[in-house]
């Protein structure tokens, strides 16, 4: 968590329009918020109830505002324009206290992925933290991990960083920036 908003820090300024596209127990959500400022905008998605929830309670008790879909992030699209995001965060696996059967799955966190690159304006950023292990978390983390090989290099960044040393399938943390259009 700490290296994706120190990430997003670096690129997402206040005014921006920002995309917590798993929004869990609203942690990020507000985060961005905090970034965006009063000027900014920030929406979130869950596809969980339990999640919109504890996602808006957390915003009204720190006193932020923005929009949250009990909505899938594979539809984030109709919800903005090509080229009109300066961040999107993701989190990959499961709800924090929640129903551990109700996870992410490879097909569509990749198209997510896919979506949210093509909502990125130049110099915006995207963080992923890839929690993996359980039934299909393994699964998950090889299949977008084969992905980001593939996105274009000519058009964005992609950074890796994994935490070698520490046990029990600790998260992965995936950077990317939008260097051209």
């Amino acid at each position: 968590v700490h290296l994706a908003q120190e990430w997003m820090k670096r690129w997402v300024k206040e005014g921006d329009f920002c995309i917590d596209a798993t929004a869990g127990r609203g942690n990020d959500t507000v985060f961005l918020c905090e970034l965006v400022g009063q000027i900014g905008q920030v929406i979130a998605f869950d596809i969980q109830n339990d999640a919109v929830i504890s996602t808006k309670h957390l915003l009204q008790e720190k006193g932020y505002e923005a929009e949250v879909y009990l909505e899938s992030h594979t539809n984030m699209n109709k919800y903005a324009k090509a080229e009109s995001v300066a961040g999107i965060m993701f989190n990959f696996g499961y709800l924090p206290g929640g129903d551990h059967q109700i996870c992410t799955h490879k097909e569509e966190s990749i198209k997510a992925i896919e979506m949210g690159l093509n909502l990125l304006k130049l110099q915006g950023a995207m963080a992923l933290c890839i929690y993996h292990g359980g039934d299909t978390g393994f699964e998950e983390k090889d299949a977008i991990m084969a992905y980001l090989k593939t996105i274009d290099a000519k058009k964005y960044t992609v950074i890796v960083n994994e935490f070698y040393n520490r046990p029990n399938c600790p998260p992965i943390f995936v950077g990317i920036v939008r260097d051209k259009l």
